[in-house]
């Protein structure tokens, strides 16, 4: 390869590598590669290319090609390597910078970022999302959202996947991490570790719940969440495109867990019935019992996932019904202690009796056998 000076040659290399997010180490490699390339191609059938090394003077980029300490290089084979190498090292850079990008990004996995919907690829959708492109799958999408092109939006990082195309980032829409990215980013306290997010569960596109906690006195989790007229999960809603947020009080004692997860449901009688298995009877007073269920079912099946217990809800008059039929039922099938012991001296009383007559029977048939035996 012509010599160049090195001052071109240097800012070339550097401006390469500061523009891609690359090592030099990695484009002077690639070049080497690409030279050995293009000696390959149209010198390669007499030499065993695998013997072969290239050097590149990282001051001058002068490349030279060794064999064993022999020197190869061909006459004007500089300019045929220069034409012959130049895809090869436009490609190679791409993939460096390919690879530097995922690396970046896989540090990134679990937290939040602004992208712009490019277009859609199938049921896919990319996503501009700085450096490289990213994929929402249709199961990271929220089913009540529409998107459009241009349309900038906050994304949950999942994770780093194999396809067709090679490595490629993944975002979602419908990941709780985004809930949480979010509340990070509108609440000060969550970012400093004030207060902790123990748990978050969602209904995708519906209703979200939310368990806080904070070991610091005189911080309240709930209220940090809220906000002053509610103003930071306000926004967090919004960004959700208006999904319900209920913000719970994490609790160690999981009576109370369980009662403040049926929220927004009060005055509820929390009764455990199996530590073990996790299993756990509510009690609810009528008026709010459609409350505490929820729309289909929603608020009970979030309550559950929030706290991980089987959850059974009753109305308090159900339960009181059921109760006091249960105790009619006991009492009518018990018997009364009077006629029991009235019953049981009665058939002691016969038993006695019938035992004595025997007696008599037995001791007259020997009396009359000793008669007969003198006979």
């Amino acid at each position: 390869m012509p010599a160049i000076h090195r001052s071109e040659f240097a800012l070339a290399l550097n401006q390469v590598c500061s523009e891609r997010g690359i090592e030099p180490e990695v484009v002077l490699e690639t070049i080497k590669a690409a030279i050995l390339a293009a000696y390959k191609k149209d010198y390669g059938a007499s030499v065993d290319v695998a013997v072969l090394n290239v050097d590149v003077n990282p001051d001058t980029g002068e490349a030279k090609i060794f064999q064993e300490g022999k020197d190869l290089t061909p006459p004007g084979f500089g300019r045929i390597a220069a034409q012959t190498a130049k895809q090869v090292i436009l490609q190679r850079i791409r993939e460096a910078e390919k690879q530097a990008v995922i690396t970046d990004y896989s540090t990134k996995v679990g937290m939040i970022i602004n992208g712009m919907i490019l277009r859609f690829d199938g049921p896919n959708i990319l996503v501009d999302i700085g450096k490289t492109e990213a994929v929402m799958p249709p199961q990271e999408q929220v089913q009540s959202e529409r998107y459009r092109i241009n349309q900038r939006l906050v994304f949950y990082i999942e994770g780093i996947r194999e396809s067709f195309r090679g490595q490629e980032v993944v975002v979602s829409r419908a990941h709780e991490g985004l809930v949480k990215g979010l509340f990070k980013r509108e609440v000060p306290e969550v970012a400093s570790g004030a207060v902790e997010i123990k748990v978050a569960v969602r209904e995708v596109g519906n209703r979200t719940k939310v368990a806080v906690y904070s070991s610091q006195s005189g911080v309240d989790p709930v209220g940090s969440c809220v906000g002053q007229k509610g103003v930071r999960v306000q926004a967090v809603i919004n960004e959700l495109n208006n999904e319900k947020i209920d913000i719970i009080q994490w609790n160690n004692d999981s009576a109370r867990f369980i009662a403040a997860s049926l929220s927004p449901a009060k005055d509820l009688d929390v009764k455990i019935l199996s530590e073990k298995k996790q299993i756990a009877m509510v009690l609810v007073p009528d008026e709010q019992l459609s409350l505490a269920i929820g729309k289909e079912g929603q608020n009970a099946r979030l309550a559950a996932k929030l706290t991980g217990w089987k959850i059974n809800i009753k109305g308090k008059s159900e339960w009181e019904k059921e109760d006091k039929d249960k105790i009619e039922v006991e009492e009518e099938t018990k018997e009364p202690e009077p006629k029991k012991k009235v019953r049981e001296k009665t058939k002691k009383t016969k038993t006695k009796a019938v035992a004595k007559k025997a007696k008599k029977e037995v001791k007259k048939v020997g009396v009359k056998d000793k008669t007969d035996e003198k006979v």
